[in-house]
């Protein structure tokens, strides 16, 4: 699949930018690639195409430690937080709530892992298969408040779209079918 095909100054544009991106996600979702290709596609999409989304990626719940977030495919700079306990930081709150956590302001939280000095916002949305939290869609941005309404509600779109595949790269469709 070609990436610059999605790369357009309209991007810029919050609508269309909703529109491209959902439209390349499904793309991805419907390709023959492997579920941690596609994922990975996904994140590669968001941290590409979307303004302000500096780090995008997943996090799975570990099968064998299931109190456990273990980093999945992600893109931007790499991350020293591999595993996260359940409560720990933005993403450990959110798994151990099933809530999404949209911080407008990461210095202002207690409980945030810095994972770069960079980072000024946060998103994280539960991704819940078969009524199961089996990861989460985790994004960073260097942008102060840069998860509004129109991304919020894109961000949770991915999420829910991208659960089977999740479950499936994660490893929970082996266990529950």
């Amino acid at each position: 699949m070609s990436e610059a095909r999605f790369q357009t100054a309209g991007l810029k544009e919050n609508s269309l930018k909703a529109d491209l991106i959902r439209s390349a996600v499904n793309i991805v979702l419907e390709s023959d690639d492997s579920p941690a290709g596609k994922l990975q596609a996904v994140c590669d999409l968001l941290h590409k195409n979307a303004v302000n989304y500096h780090w995008a990626g997943y996090y799975f719940v570990d099968r064998h430690s299931p109190s456990q977030l273990v980093l999945g495919p992600y893109a931007g700079t790499p991350t020293s937080y591999t595993r996260i306990d359940f409560g720990q930081g933005i993403c450990g709150q959110a798994a151990s709530t099933c809530s999404v956590f949209v911080v407008d302001d990461v210095s202002a939280e207690s409980n945030y892992l810095s994972c770069s000095p960079d980072v000024k916002s946060e998103f994280v949305a539960p991704v819940v298969w078969n009524g199961i939290l089996v990861g989460e869609l985790d994004l960073d941005s260097n942008v102060p408040a840069a998860f509004g309404g129109n991304d919020t509600e894109l961000l949770k779109w991915v999420a829910e779209i991208t659960a089977d595949t999740v479950a499936a790269a994660s490893g929970f469709q082996l266990e529950k079918h």
